[in-house]
């Protein structure tokens, strides 16, 4: 399979010490990988330079083979293939679903269409669709997103995604505030977004969740530690990753 994102040499600089430092990694096309490390590992600092929010010092990132696009909109429309699911949602309370998903279209739309979007309900059809891929009913489009329940509100922040279509799916801990049975369900509702063309990269705080990824990916201090597929994650290496304290299931 092609490879979605290559990261080359990349390290960003702080104090006492980098945040990241000599990361070489590549996802391709229909892996599903799990990030995982202890808080302060570098694992947020590395989600954001894939999604090239963070502009690595050193190093270089690859988005489908190609170097960052050299104007504006073309960095604006590489971008918009690549889809973050942040653990504090990033939903416009105030905003109805429908005005919500369609955010995920801005890059491609521009201004004006963006503008419009909050005037009037825009390709309704297709956020149905996004809605029904997540189990939500199609009501909820009209409901402004402050009237719905956590488990909603999740639920439309990966449909927000999907509608962005995205062939490379980032997700920053999305489950941590989850009780393990919703945090369970939406996992799988997530994985099963990751065939190709697609890949996945998924920040996870709790190890007992590994069924279902590929492949998992540890950091220590800024540094990758351990890269391989699932059955390589022992608790040794837990051990050595959460430096010395195992997180809960």
């Amino acid at each position: 399979m092609n490879p979605v994102l290559e990261l080359r040499g990349i390290t960003v600089p702080a104090q006492p010490r980098p945040r990241l430092e000599g990361i070489d990694l590549t996802i391709r096309q229909g892996e599903r990988v799990a990030l995982l490390g202890a808080s302060g590992a570098g694992k947020s600092t590395l989600l954001a330079v894939a999604n090239g929010l963070l502009p690595p010092q050193q190093g270089e990132v690859l988005w489908e083979g190609r170097s960052p696009a050299r104007s504006r909109r073309g960095r604006r429309l590489q971008q918009a293939r690549i889809g973050t699911l942040w653990q504090d949602l990033r939903l416009v309370e105030e905003l109805s679903v429908q005005q919500n998903l369609n955010a995920a279209r801005l890059a491609v739309w521009g201004w004006p269409k963006a503008l419009l979007n909050l005037l009037l309900p825009l390709e309704t059809d297709a956020c149905r669709q996004a809605m029904a891929t997540m189990d939500l009913e199609p009501h909820l489009l009209e409901r402004p997103v402050s009237a719905l329940s956590g488990g909603q509100r999740q639920r439309v922040a990966m449909a927000r995604l999907l509608r962005q279509d995205p062939v490379l799916l980032l997700a920053d801990e999305p489950l941590a505030s989850l009780d393990p049975r919703l945090a369970a369900e939406l996992l799988a509702l997530l994985l099963r977004q990751a065939l190709p063309p697609r890949a996945l990269l998924l920040s996870l705080h709790r190890p007992d969740l590994l069924e279902g990824f590929d492949r998992a990916i540890g950091l220590r201090q800024g540094r990758l530690v351990f890269d391989g597929p699932i059955a390589g994650v022992h608790r040794a290496l837990l051990h050595d990753l959460y430096e010395g304290t195992l997180p809960c299931s």
